[in-house]
């Protein structure tokens, strides 16, 4: 894989009232090329994790890097270079499907021919192109999740961001989100992404970490991590292992 970090998270920490600290010193790199794992029960800090990552949460512990910009210091040129996919896409349900994809290419400064380009290209991939120009208000659930999918990925991000992309697809829409994911780094861009659904990451992912009230108990590759096991069993192990520990 790459030797260039597109995502560099250092003793990132976040807390909520009281001293609770919904990630505790997190430090993470994934790579140009990875495809990188972030599994953890519910509430163990995934999404406070991520949402820092895209700039929707901020934060003072630690820093957090994207293709070299600090989050912090230079959100725009983050912003730039990274699509986020949050697990319940909140979009404008008063515009078309079509609108708002030409509404997020104006945002990313798109010229027509390179929208119209990759708007036919994913939304035919997506099998929702008959569907665009229709309000987004009449959409399912599984519709909202392919639009927003759409729109993370006509900029050509060099850094995508999902956070547990996987509920609410067809198991084609399914298929074809991870074949897309492949392509994207193996150009030399870079996915990360939470998921509980251990035998898709363990299929899809290079490299996982797996976080446990607010801290990272355990990461690397696939194969360092699970040694000839599954990562369900490795995740199981590791969760209560941590848990002994604790005791």
């Amino acid at each position: 894989m790459g030797n260039r970090a597109m995502l560099d998270i250092r003793h990132y920490s976040k807390s909520y009232g009281a001293g609770k600290k919904a990630a505790d010193d997190v430090t993470l790199s994934v790579m140009d090329g990875d495809i990188y794992g972030f599994i953890g029960h519910n509430g163990a800090g995934k999404s406070t994790t991520i949402r820092a990552v895209v700039g929707v949460l901020d934060f003072t512990d630690g820093e957090i890097y994207i293709d070299g910009h600090s989050v912090k210091d230079e959100p725009m040129a983050c912003k730039r270079v990274t699509a986020y996919i949050p697990d319940n896409p909140d979009l404008y349900e008063n515009l078309t499907g079509i609108q708002y994809l030409n509404f997020v290419a104006d945002v990313f400064g798109l010229g027509s021919a390179e929208r119209e380009q990759s708007i036919r290209q994913y939304a035919d991939l997506f099998e929702i192109t008959d569907d665009l120009g229709d309000l987004i208000g009449a959409y399912s659930h599984g519709m909202r999740q392919k639009l927003a999918i759409i729109s993370a990925l006509i900029h050509d991000p060099k850094l995508l961001v999902l956070d547990e992309p996987f509920v609410g697809l067809d198991p084609k829409a399914t298929f074809t989100l991870k074949e897309v994911m492949r392509e994207m780094c193996e150009r030399g861009a870079a996915v990360f992404f939470s998921t509980h659904v251990l035998d898709v990451a363990e299929k899809l992912c290079n490299k996982v970490a797996i976080i446990k009230q607010g801290r990272i108990i355990a990461s690397g590759t696939m194969e360092e991590l699970t040694e000839g096991h599954s990562l369900e069993e490795t995740f199981l192990e590791e969760t209560f292992l941590e848990a002994d520990g604790d005791a």
